[in-house]
């Protein structure tokens, strides 16, 4: 991405689709599908395909006087790799909206990913509807809670390659989309089939989707 390259260094207002407020920091690194930012406090990466527009800061506060360590390796800087470096690290997934989890990513198979949360416990999340990851200081774990109120927990359920696969195991269960965003995206998942699903809300009514308009799902 050397388009973007110039902007190294620089402060930048960063426009995300689903996202209301830009991100504003310092692009510190850029890769072919995630730019990196620093936001006086914490590192933001950010895939590129949510990219809407990026401008040069007119009011570049917090300035960074020292370059702050990276918590990852940035060699070959890449969305998926960064995924596999923060599995066992607390770090905020923003999803969209309002919309945030915190937790660990576990796993990662071929376009989500699974992400074990204390609140909602086991996420799968589609790897296209991530907007931003955050990784917490090390050593951080999520509400302050001590290691041993919070270990590690894999799912239960075994893993498919692909998100419609994964959707396919959970037929029968009452599932949640979307962290419950919107109450006619929680009932009983009924059917996948050919990328459409069917769902069975509360008050009883069929509602079918197209499972790209799935961002997250976990069982309650």
């Amino acid at each position: 991405m050397k388009l973007l390259h110039s902007f190294i260094s620089k402060y930048v207002d960063i426009g995300l689709s689903g996202k209301k407020l830009p991100i504003r920091g310092c692009l510190i690194d850029v890769g072919n599908d995630i730019l990196v930012v620093h936001n006086g406090a914490q590192f933001i990466y950010i895939p590129t395909i949510h990219l809407q527009h990026m401008t040069l800061s007119e009011d570049p506060a917090n300035n960074l006087t020292v370059k702050p360590e990276m918590p990852f390796d940035h060699s070959d800087i890449a969305y998926r790799k960064i995924l596999m470096n923060a599995k066992g690290i607390f770090a905020e997934i923003y999803i969209s909206g309002t919309q945030s989890v915190h937790g660990y990513v576990t796993s990662i198979m071929n376009d989500f990913f699974v992400f074990f949360s204390p609140v909602y416990r086991t996420v799968y999340v589609s790897l296209e509807h991530v907007k931003t990851i955050t990784p917490y200081e090390t050593n951080t774990t999520p509400y302050y809670l001590s290691q041993d109120r919070f270990p590690l927990q894999p799912t239960g359920t075994t893993l498919s390659r692909t998100f419609e696969q994964q959707l396919k195991k959970l037929i029968g269960e009452l599932v949640v989309f979307d962290l419950g965003e919107d109450s006619n995206k929680i009932g009983r998942l009924n059917a996948v089939e050919n990328n459409m699903l069917e769902l069975i809300t509360a008050n009883g009514k069929h509602l079918f989707m197209h499972t790209s308009h799935v961002k997250t799902i976990h069982i309650p």
